[in-house]
Parts: structure tokens; C-alpha cells; sequence
């Protein structure tokens, strides 16, 4: 069974451990099975890329590396860095930021 995790794609997050510690980014892809985030312009690491048709290049290009989810925290728009809490807005359940209250 995979876990939910309360940071999806989309959302923008900051870096709290780690090489890029204090970088912010968008969540590119969040893996729940393996407990990993993408994010935009972090963890960029060198690979070597075989060359897959006439046009592509190969060589050794720059990716974005996966993150383990518990080195990220979402960032609200009002408050900054925070943690995820959860609201019923009628019969639907809404994430909330839980030092302004703030929808995210």
C-alpha cells in the first residue's frame, strides 16, 4: 500500500536538509513508493546520457535528482516555511497551513 503524503505536485517547497539546504522550488514528481520528491532546480546532478537518436546528443547532462520527502517543507505565500494541517470545509477536505490557517 502506498502512503499519502501531504506535499504534492505543483507545490512549492523549500529544501531543509541537505547540499541545497535553503533552495526553493516546485515539486515536479512526488514517487510514494520509494518516499521521493523532484524539485525544481535542486539536487542537480551529472549523468552520463547514452545517445538515443540522430538528433539527441548524449553525453553527460545535468538532472534533478529525487529528494526523500522528509528533506523538503511546503512554503506558505503568507507566513513561510510551515507544516500541513488539515480542514473540513463542508464535506470536503482542504490542506491548511498551520500557523496562519491559510488554504494551500
Amino acid at each position: 500500500m502506498e502512503k499519502k503524503f501531504k506535499i504534492r505536485k505543483d507545490d512549492t517547497v523549500q529544501v531543509i536538509a541537505g547540499k541545497d539546504k535553503g533552495k526553493t522550488g516546485n515539486v515536479v514528481r512526488v514517487n510514494p513508493t520509494k518516499n521521493t520528491v523532484i524539485v525544481s532546480g535542486c539536487n542537480i546532478v551529472k549523468k552520463a546520457m547514452r545517445k538515443r537518436s540522430q538528433q539527441d546528443q548524449g553525453g553527460i547532462v545535468e538532472i534533478e535528482a529525487p529528494l526523500n520527502i522528509s528533506n523538503v517543507a511546503i512554503v506558505c505565500k503568507k507566513c513561510g516555511v510551515t507544516r500541513i494541517g488539515y480542514k473540513l470545509d463542508g464535506d470536503k477536505k482542504i490542506r491548511v497551513c498551520r500557523k496562519c490557517g491559510e488554504k494551500l
